[in-house]
């Protein structure tokens, strides 16, 4: 799944790609987008001018020039593919957006769980989303205070993103291993000095993820790469310990139990 290092790439590549661009028309090519982006929805955005991309957490945000915006949601699989009209379509395309010039942006998702979705100007309401991870909003002290209200392990803790924002299982999973904390500890046990440790490591992870990791020739993460996730029996990187899976919420947590401590 796409997590902030990733959306943020992404919404780079996007942003250099079509701001400033007129959109010619926009196709929507799989029955699940369309019934966020209707007919009327691509008709609307046609001979707009793209004013501006923007990220927001895992979301990224298409500014159009009358104020309407596309919000546009990888989920699963979901990826850009930038390429000329004319040229073949990209394998899993679910969403095209041709611009007056000739470029052409595909929405590619295999499982077709993307979002893509217009809002009228003025109309655009996000769900609750906590500070961005790599900013001076993301302070200890707020972190701190948030953490001590929630009674769960704090591996779970860190994937909502009222929280923090664009945190997701394999960072967080990373995050902990960077912070010597177990995914099983209490997230309102931590000390102020371990949350600190988790602020900065969970900034570490993000902010360490190399482009090459995520867009390598075949469109998969390195996992070799990886400390913990993903690592299931392999030792540990830091210590003499063994990485050790379990599952969380119905998600996968990977840890070293040796070295990451309730």
């Amino acid at each position: 799944m796409p997590e902030l290092p990733e959306v943020e790439f992404a919404a780079t590549r996007l942003r250099e790609a079509v701001t400033g661009r007129v959109i010619a028309r926009i196709e929507v090519l799989h029955p699940s987008p369309r019934r966020h982006l209707p007919l009327a929805a691509c008709r609307a955005a046609a001979g707009l001018v793209i004013a501006r991309v923007e990220r927001r957490a895992k979301i990224q945000l298409i500014h159009l020039a009358d104020g309407s915006v596309l919000e546009v949601h990888f989920r699963m699989t979901g990826d850009w593919a930038f390429s000329r009209i004319g040229d073949p379509p990209p394998r899993f395309e679910r969403v095209r957006i041709e611009t007056t010039d000739g470029v052409c942006v595909s929405l590619v998702d295999s499982r077709a769980f993307g979002l893509v979705r217009r809002h009228a100007p003025g109309a655009l309401v996000l769900p609750p989303i906590g500070p961005e991870p790599l900013t001076d909003a993301f302070a200890v002290a707020a972190f701190h205070t948030a953490l001590a209200r929630r009674r769960g392990p704090i591996k779970p803790a860190l994937l909502d993103q009222k929280l923090v924002a664009g945190v997701g299982n394999i960072y967080a999973s990373e995050a902990l291993w960077e912070a010597r904390i177990s995914p099983t500890a209490p997230a309102n046990a931590l000390s102020r000095a371990r949350v600190e440790r988790l602020r900065d490591a969970i900034r570490l992870v993000l902010e360490r993820a190399p482009r090459e990791r995520y867009y390598a020739r075949d469109g998969e993460p390195g996992d070799d790469e990886w400390r913990v996730y993903g690592r299931d029996g392999a030792g540990c990187r830091r210590c003499t310990g063994t990485v050790t899976r379990l599952a969380q919420a119905g998600r996968s947590t990977f840890y070293c139990g040796r070295c990451q401590r309730r």
